[in-house]
Parts: C-alpha cells; structure tokens; sequence
C-alpha cells in the first residue's frame, strides 16, 4: 500500500508540473484557437453538412476502408462518451469550481477545429493493406506527412501507454467508483466484477474494428439519448435555478475580482484538463478511428469527426455540469464524494433511487464502451510499432489490465491518465501545426468541388 500511495504523490506531481504550466494550456487552447481561424472557422461553416454526411447521403461502399461515417463516429463517441462525462466534469468542479465547466466549453469549440484538421490529416495518410484493413493516425500523419520518423515512434508508444490508463484503468475504476455508491457493498467484490468487465470486453475486441463498431453504433445511441433525457429530468425539477447556475459559472470563470486570481487560474487549469480528457481533442486518438472510414474524400471525415467534441462536451458534458451545479451538490464534494459519485449523489438528491441507477448504469456503459474503442487505438500503435505479431498479445494484456483498473486507487489512475494525455497531445499537435496549410487547400479544394451541392456549408 505504502508503494501505491508514493506512485499516487509522485505522479500526481508530474501531474500537477504539467497541467499547472500555464505553456502548456497556451499550447492547447492556442492550437485549437489557431486552427479555428486557419480553417475559416469550419465548425460553424462545415456544421450542417457534417450532419448531412453522418445521415450517410454520401456514403459510397466502393470507397477504400473499413466502416462508414457513422460506424466510425461512433466508435470515437465510445471512446469519448465515458467517464470524463460523468466522473470527468464532476472533478472538475469539485477542484476548479462551477467555472470549469466554462473553460471546458471554450476547449471544446477550439477542439472541433483541431478534430476536424487531425482526422483529415488521418485519412488523408493512412496505410491500407492488401487485404483492405486500415491503420492511421498521428503516428502515420507524422511518418508519411512530415518524415519524422522518431516523432511518429514516440507517439504511437504514448498511445499505447495511454491506452492502459485514459482507455482502460481509468474506465474500469469508475465503473466500481459509481457502481460502489449504488452499492457500497460492491467494494469488496472489485476483483469479482473487474473479471465480469474483462470476459465482456474481450468477447468484442478480439474481433478488431469492425465488432468494435458494431457495438459501438448500437450503444452510443441508446446510453447518450438516455442520459440525455435523465438529466433534462433533473434540470426540469431545478428549471428556476437555471439562470443563477450559468451566472455562477460565468463569474468563477472570468470574475478575478469575485472569486479571486487563484480560483479562476483552477478553473481554467481544470476546465481544460478535463475537457480534453473529456472529447481528446488534439489527443491523437479518435483520427485513428476515423481513419478506417470507408471514404476516399479526408476532409468528409473530417467534418464528421468535428462533431465529437460538439456532442461529447457542448452537450453531455454541459448536462452533467449543470446538473451538479442546480442542484447544489458541488457545495456536497469531498475527498470520499467526487467523481462519478458526486454525480450520482447531483441525479439521486433529485431523482432519488433512479437517479442514482442512471448514473451508476450509464457511467458502466459508458465506460464499456470506452473500453473497447480504445483497444483499437492501443492495437494500433502496437501494429505501427512492432508489426501484425504484437497486436493478438496487447489484446490479451488489455483485457487483463481491465481487472487491475477495477480495483486500484481512483487518484493514482487518474494521475497516470493526465501525464499520459500530455504526452500523447505534444507530438500529435506539433504534427497538426505543420500540416495545417496543407487541410486547408483540401478543405478548400473539397468545397469548390461540392459548390453545387454545398451552398449551405458556405
């Protein structure tokens, strides 16, 4: 236990040495900010033909790869539809306050643009083997784009750390975190439901991507309408608190001289950390999901990917967060109530029982799905870094991971998930900063050709 808890401190200071240098939230919100007015502020230009394509008006089955458009987003929702949510957003306004949640928004609109410049680059320079499966990415973007070879080894083997913590551990733990407030019971049986989550997840990953977005299409729908509307419950009993909760968070967020310095400078740091754990723009991981589209046009799935952060944070994210705050329960939050808990204790004091099956029910879906979708980023760069061999072995060693995450301490996984974010994040950004000459002539170039039948996209 004594070693558990120097890994906690030690990584929780790296932890706190990365995300607490304000450079490093300068280069994520400055990415995301530059690339907005590089790309002509596509997320509102490219908005409505984004969801055109999703509809699948311009799938073609002819195209090279994998899954179509809507396949593809969802196998990225899954893996962005987790515990950055439920438990994400709580932590985040249990440590940064009510004005995080304004800081997540922000990232989450600069990330619309990074998704859509990241994937396009994705399909763009992705692999497809003889035998028509797809392998892409950041680390392909980096090798194929730019010819920077060690910067495309280094990414990949973040990634498939990263897989471990943010895709894995990190889900598996908030399954019992939520699950353990329903049922206080169910901490003494971690191991037994941590085995139960690994036979599930392994039942679908060892069928690679397309069993992946199988899953995925069918789950991503059912758990985020249903969340959806659990809270649009919870906010309608709360309606009249409404307005004094986007006060509160608009004055934590930008008000110094009310709160303080200090408390706005933890709101940006949280809200930020948060919202990329929350839709992993600029993380590098969802443009190799997006890779495997079936499309022969980069920037198309570029447009549909862009809609993940809108989805994700503007609207799952904001739901969570404002049932936290109309309520009242981030007044409630300690160190044995955050995270998922605190959200089940925000739907229960309104819901009751239900509220509290809601939660602990949908993080587990969430999280499930989560699970699976980030197998494939970790297969991924396994593939890129040591070949076909090494991709049945990390599966293996993935589904086992899932019943170590289950019963580790909270902290320490989240720890491991920050530092591995960032290192993720560095190179795929560096990548998306070079290239972005070159998607804007495609963005550009795509628009033109589709004039007649864009008029709406602008």
């Amino acid at each position: 236990m004594d070693l558990i808890q120097q890994l906690t401190d030690l990584t929780g200071k790296l932890s706190g040495l990365l995300w607490g240098n304000p450079l490093t939230l300068l280069v994520l919100l400055g990415t995301g900010f530059y690339l907005t007015v590089r790309m002509g502020l596509i997320q509102l230009r490219g908005f409505r033909h984004a969801i055109v394509l999703i509809s699948g008006k311009y799938s073609c089955h002819t195209d090279a790869g994998e899954v179509s458009h809507y396949q593809a987003l969802s196998t990225a929702l899954s893996a962005t539809i987790g515990t950055g949510n439920i438990a994400g957003v709580a932590t985040a306004i249990s440590l940064g306050g009510p004005g995080a949640l304004f800081w997540m928004w922000v990232t989450a609109l600069f990330g619309m643009a990074t998704k859509f410049t990241e994937c396009t680059l994705a399909v763009r320079f992705r692999r497809i083997a003889p035998n028509g499966e797809t392998a892409g990415g950041p680390m392909y973007t980096l090798l194929n784009g730019l010819q920077m070879k060690r910067t495309a080894t280094l990414f990949a083997a973040f990634a498939l750390v990263a897989s471990f913590g943010i895709g894995n551990m990190v889900q598996a733990n908030s399954v019992m975190d939520g699950l353990g407030y329903i049922f206080p019971q169910l901490h003494d049986y971690k191991w037994y439901a941590g085995c139960l989550l690994a036979v599930l997840v392994g039942m679908v990953i060892l069928g690679g991507v397309k069993r992946i977005a199988r899953v995925a299409s069918t789950i991503v729908p059912f758990m985020a309408i249903t969340y959806i509307v659990a809270a649009l419950l919870v906010l309608v009993n709360h309606a009249s608190a409404i307005p004094s909760a986007f006060a509160t968070i608009f004055d934590m967020a930008l008000n110094p001289w009310s709160v303080g310095g200090a408390a706005v400078g933890e709101a940006i740091r949280w809200g930020v950390a948060r919202g990329l754990f929350s839709n992993e723009a600029g993380l590098g991981s969802s443009p190799m999901a997006h890779a495997a589209a079936r499309t022969n046009e980069p920037v198309r799935e570029g447009l549909v990917a862009m809609m993940e952060p809108f989805i994700d944070t503007l609207v799952i994210c904001t739901m969570t967060g404002l049932v936290i705050v109309v309520t009242g329960a981030w007044h409630d939050s300690s160190d044995t109530l955050m995270g998922a808990a605190l959200t089940a204790h925000a739907f229960s004091g309104s819901l009751g029982k239900a509220g509290g099956w809601v939660v602990g029910g949908g993080l587990t879906m969430f999280a499930y799905s989560t699970i699976i979708a980030w197998s494939y980023y970790g297969d991924r760069s396994a593939y890129y870094l040591f070949g076909e061999r090494a991709v049945l072995p990390y599966r293996v060693l993935y589904t086992v991971l899932v019943v170590v995450g289950s019963a580790v301490p909270l902290q320490l996984v989240w720890n491991i998930a920050d530092v591995t974010n960032i290192l993720m994040a560095l190179p795929n950004l560096l990548g998306l900063l070079l290239l972005a000459g070159l998607v804007r002539k495609m963005q550009d170039d795509y628009f033109s050709r589709q004039a007649g039948s864009l008029q709406t996209a602008g």
